[in-house]
């Protein structure tokens, strides 16, 4: 039962979350993984996935709407069936360990998807990765658990499709469908298997869907106004920071 009297500063946190997914959705690439340390900080590392991720489902109405004439279903299809493995294993693992660890093994996934982004950048130009079956195997596999222990796989998925040469359109819109697919296939799960959803996370979430809408506006003008580097070293920092809390 998840009781909805939460502190002034605990509401700013869960605005504040709700207004970066939206952000995350609309171009702003990386802000939703501070969302998910914050979340856990609050309501625990399994607890904080059923919050989360209807949020993503919201945000994900709103990318989709905009990008879905840009996806390329070749590389989806690549990706769904490994995907799904990853999710079937991150549903074993969640059922086994404790919360203490889950929150451990979220922290330790953002931390391994800051170093991807991290490593991404310094490699940019340069393709190291063949488009083979395996190279797909491994990251949809990798992806699946990320986004099913903690909503974190942006970066795995964000590598692959980089590897794929996409231009900007197709690789958000592609995005775009990917996750959409990927939470919408999650939320049974979390509703009958983890139980972490329930009619009073909803609730909390419906109540965070304006401030999911104002982060969308927000991202669209942000986007234009602050450069690339500051931007991306602001979150990477911050998210660190936010991911080792988890681990204290």
């Amino acid at each position: 039962m998840l009781e909805l009297d939460f502190t002034i500063i605990q509401w700013i946190l869960l605005a504040a979350c709700a207004m970066l997914v939206g952000m995350s959705k609309v171009g702003v690439p990386g802000v939703s993984m501070l969302v998910v340390p914050t979340l856990a900080i609050i309501f625990g590392g399994k607890a904080s996935t059923g919050i989360l991720l209807p949020m993503l489902m919201m945000a994900d109405i709103f990318g989709v709407s905009y990008y879905h004439r840009h996806a390329e279903w070749k590389y989806l299809w690549k990706l769904m069936p490994w995907a799904a493995i990853g999710i079937g294993i991150a549903l074993w693992v969640g059922e086994v360990v404790d919360d203490f660890w889950l929150k451990n093994i979220i922290a330790i996934l953002v931390f391994v998807c800051i170093a991807l982004m991290l490593w991404k950048d310094r490699r940019k130009g340069n393709n190291l990765f063949p488009d083979t079956w395996w190279f797909a195997a491994s990251m949809g596999v990798l992806g699946g658990f990320a986004t099913m222990i903690g909503n974190v796989a942006g970066p795995i998925f964000a590598i692959y499709l980089l590897a794929m040469h996409l231009p900007k359109n197709s690789f958000i819109g592609t995005g775009a469908w990917f996750f959409l697919i990927l939470n919408f296939s999650k939320f049974p799960l979390h509703i009958f298997v983890w139980k972490t959803i329930t009619w009073d996370t909803l609730t909390l979430d419906l109540l965070l869907l304006p401030g999911i809408a104002i982060g969308a506006f927000i991202g669209v003008k942000l986007v234009k106004r602050i450069s690339d580097k500051l931007y991306r070293t602001a979150v990477i920092v911050v998210t660190a920071l936010s991911a080792f809390l988890l681990l204290i």
